[in-house]
């Protein structure tokens, strides 16, 4: 069986992650369930079967580094749980565009060495799948590597708040190329989206109603310090606050716009790449009597989403297998904040083991 072939563009610390993860998992056995995986084998592919084989980058600190030395690069901060090997691969060069905000500028140098055509690249090097890590805010940047991938004939992993995906101008483009892609914006496997969406979800079975509800998210790495620009943030608020409404949408019941917030809220630099997040939700049970819930939540963002985006590439091979092209509905709204269609998070489940069923690899 062939490996499945990726290529990243944006080596801060999700990517770290992502690569230490396929160090990490590459001798994970196929018939335990293995601690931070949701599917140890998917659809016939292993870890072991993703291999990197080209990354691009704007940052000094990186550019025309091995893949295994960047990812541990300054500014990356998250924590180090496997040694990664030279990979061979070396990280390229590529345009800025709108990738670096006001604040990144503090603490990342671009790099001056020459930018090589991207889509050569690719296909140079057989990627079959691009993984998007750019800064929140990104639209211009994310629209470029779009436009690359259907140039080079590649599939899309869409892991930030910029809408591709869930737009029908994009997965059009995509299905006309028979081209996959996954997106919006990643949803950790045990985030602060995923449980906020949980507990709407048990208050709206119980017949309580979400009257009001907060959720505020602070941390240390360079995707909150980006953040501070509030500019940016439009598309980030917009996913992460949908992610939530859409769940009381699918209950019939609707919430005033005063009377939901859901966004990042600071830096905090000491934090690193934890994230702490707190939820708020109002209700009233019997007699319309009130009832308050109140969450903290902690966790290391970055290895949060590499176990859902380790899913995502694999589904994403099998759409390739399966000659499936344009926005991948079921992956995507299991895996992503803002995807084409929303479902609940247990139906976005069984629909996703259908879609893998459907399109595994026969034995």
């Amino acid at each position: 069986m062939s490996k499945i072939k990726i290529a990243i563009v944006g080596i801060g610390n999700c990517c770290s992650s992502l690569v230490q993860g396929l160090t990490y998992y590459k001798n994970a056995k196929d018939n335990e369930s293995v601690v931070g995986l949701m599917h140890t084998v998917l659809g016939g592919y292993r870890i072991s079967d993703i291999e990197v084989v080209a990354a691009f980058e704007v940052n000094k600190t990186k550019v025309g580094l091995d893949l295994a030395d960047a990812i541990y690069a300054k500014p990356n901060n998250t924590k180090v749980f496997a040694k990664v090997k030279k990979t061979g691969v070396v990280v390229q060069n590529a345009k800025v565009l709108d990738g670096i905000g006001e604040y990144l500028k503090e603490v990342v140098e671009v790099s001056k060495k020459p930018i090589p055509d991207p889509v050569k690249i690719l296909k140079e090097t057989g990627a079959e799948i691009l993984i998007d890590y750019l800064p929140v805010g990104s639209q211009k940047a994310v629209e470029y590597w779009a436009d690359v991938c259907l140039k080079a004939g590649v599939a899309m992993i869409n892991c930030i708040p910029v809408f591709i995906a869930s737009t029908k101008e994009w997965s059009n483009k995509f299905k006309k190329t028979n081209l996959p892609i996954i997106g919006d914006d990643i949803k950790s496997q045990v985030g602060a989206t995923i449980v906020h969406r949980v507990l709407t979800n048990l208050f709206l079975d119980r017949g309580m109603p979400i009257d009001r509800t907060y959720q505020l998210n602070v941390g240390g790495n360079t995707d909150f310090l980006n953040m501070l620009e509030r500019s940016r943030l439009k598309s980030k608020k917009i996913s992460k606050t949908r992610s939530v409404t859409s769940q009381i949408k699918l209950h019939d019941m609707d919430i005033a716009p005063e009377n939901i917030h859901v966004g990042p809220s600071d830096y905090v630099p000491f934090l690193k790449d934890n994230k702490i997040a707190f939820m708020r939700i109002e209700s009233r049970h019997f007699g319309d009597v009130p009832t308050e819930i109140e969450v903290r939540l902690s966790v290391e963002d970055s290895p949060n989403s590499a176990g859902v985006v380790i899913d995502a590439i694999r589904c994403c091979k099998l759409a390739l297998n399966n000659k499936v092209g344009g926005s991948l509905v079921e992956p995507s709204s299991y895996f992503m904040k803002s995807p084409i269609q929303q479902f609940t998070d247990s139906q976005a489940r069984q629909n996703l083991e259908e879609f893998i069923s459907k399109n595994s690899l026969k034995p």
